[in-house]
């Protein structure tokens, strides 16, 4: 790994040592021990609250529209109309926001995409996000194919938590899936994620006739590895064709892995959780599923979304968008994109 240090105002490039890995590799558990608490609202923040009384403490950011994949379930093979340079928000715009945000009781960030790594200012943007006052988890998805070369820059600046797509552990069937060649690449970015991080978790996307014969391989990873493998069901996308029949409900999956491992351990989840945790007796890691579509957790979402675009979405799944972006640049006080912000969630359904 290439660590980046700053000499008599120079940056000097070089590979970091095992002593500086490992040093690192503590920093991020420090980190993580004090995001896994429980978040409870802090009484002298003005929370963001729903009419149905839920608590909105996590913040989902989009950084980028452009993906350098182009996913079966994710979108078409020619990619998707993308948004001027210039509508997207600046660092600044999200910075503020975040803050923002922040102030009135959001504790965790996750960034995401399209692909967040191809932001080229993306590591400056984790740094920023992760001095703001009352933010304690600074998270990002990502397909790991641009990540290796920038990790050890986004953990130094305060990434804590990540999350890795990886649908299949067969490289073609990778490329079937993803239409580009990248496997390695993502191999690669888990393996040096797990040397900073105590525990990395795995997004995969299961299909059925595509991918759902992978389940106890994929749950096999966990023997000896603190990962945290998340099954998510297949669900539908503006441009993905979604067929009902392809979708593999969390029950049907568990089922399948119950089959091939001795015990299952139901493990405790917290009020917040989109996954249903789940390990084998032994196994070092856990895995887990998100029944977005078998068993939705509308009625426990803490979730807020914003777009590249600069749009607040408060259904991450629902197509109802105000934006944010507008007051921003239209002078808007803080106080305003507050009041903003509270309106769309008054109006935020049940389910």
């Amino acid at each position: 790994m290439r660590k980046v240090f700053h000499f008599l105002g120079c940056k000097v490039t070089r590979f970091a040592t095992r002593q500086e890995l490992s040093s690192l590799k503590a920093q991020r558990l420090r980190q993580e021990i004090a995001v896994n608490d429980v978040t409870v609202p802090d009484q002298n923040i003005a929370s963001l609250v729903d009419i149905y009384g839920r608590h909105h403490t996590y913040l989902r950011i989009s950084l980028a529209e452009k993906c350098n994949l182009r996913c079966t379930y994710c979108m078409p093979e020619e990619g998707v109309p993308l948004s001027p340079s210039h509508n997207l928000l600046s660092a600044d715009e999200i910075v503020r926001l975040a803050t923002i945000f922040a102030a009135n009781g959001v504790t965790k960030i996750r960034l995401t995409g399209g692909e967040p790594t191809l932001r080229k200012d993306i590591v400056d943007i984790v740094g920023r996000l992760a001095s703001i006052p009352g933010i304690r988890q600074v998270g990002m998805t990502t397909n790991g194919i641009a990540l290796r070369q920038k990790l050890e820059a986004l953990a130094s600046a305060g990434l804590n938590k990540l999350n890795i797509s990886l649908d299949t552990l067969n490289e073609a069937k990778y490329m079937i899936i993803t239409r580009r060649n990248g496997f390695n690449k993502v191999m690669r970015s888990i393996e040096l994620a797990e040397s900073i991080f105590d525990q990395v978790k795995i997004n995969n996307v299961v299909i059925r006739g595509i991918n759902d014969e992978e389940l106890t391989n994929f749950v096999s990873l966990t023997e000896f590895r603190n990962l945290d493998v998340r099954f998510i069901e297949y669900m539908p996308f503006s441009g993905n064709k979604f067929e009902v029949r392809k979708m593999v409900p969390y029950k049907e999956m568990l089922k399948a892995i119950d089959k091939k491992f001795p015990v299952i351990i139901k493990l405790k989840d917290l009020p917040s959780d989109t996954s249903k945790a789940y390990s084998v007796q032994g196994f070092r890691g856990k895995f887990g599923f998100i029944s977005s579509m078998s068993e939705h957790f509308c009625a426990s979402c803490s979730r807020l979304r914003i777009t590249a675009d600069g749009n607040l979405k408060v259904c991450l799944h629902g197509n109802s968008e105000v934006s944010l972006r507008d007051a921003l640049r239209a002078g808007a006080s803080d106080k305003r994109i507050e009041a903003i912000v509270r309106d769309a969630l008054s109006r935020k359904k049940k389910q």
